[in-house]
């Protein structure tokens, strides 16, 4: 009984593993081609593998990068399908992520030192 439990636990493993995009390292989960298509041209995609956050952070993030980095607008279901992508694929881990920066501490913000 206990090797027929064993092996059909086995046999589910693979059902459980998310593919990856090859040439990304994406998770296939829906949504991803969203996040291949508008975040791969400013900066690696293992920047955005190796953060994690609730939908809230990746929301800020975005606004950051918008408001700092000239990253462009997204229509409003383009922006719910990446939010929705990333925060399913690359949610929040323990002792993974630091909290963000005060707004008045982030570059170019800050008064320069006397």
């Amino acid at each position: 009984m206990r090797v027929a439990v064993v092996l059909s636990l086995l046999a589910s493993i693979p059902a459980l593993a998310v593919e990856i995009d090859a040439s990304s390292g994406l998770a296939k989960n829906p949504g991803w081609e969203q996040v291949r298509a508008h975040c791969g041209g400013c900066h690696s995609y293992a920047l955005v593998i190796s953060q994690r956050a609730d939908r809230q952070t990746w929301l800020d993030m975005i606004r950051w990068m918008q408001a700092t980095q000239n990253l462009w607008q997204f229509d409003a279901a383009t922006e719910a399908k990446i939010l929705d992508y990333l925060a399913t694929s690359y949610p929040p881990q323990p002792n993974r992520r630091r909290a963000p920066i005060p707004p008045g501490l982030m570059p170019g913000t800050a008064e320069p030192l006397q």
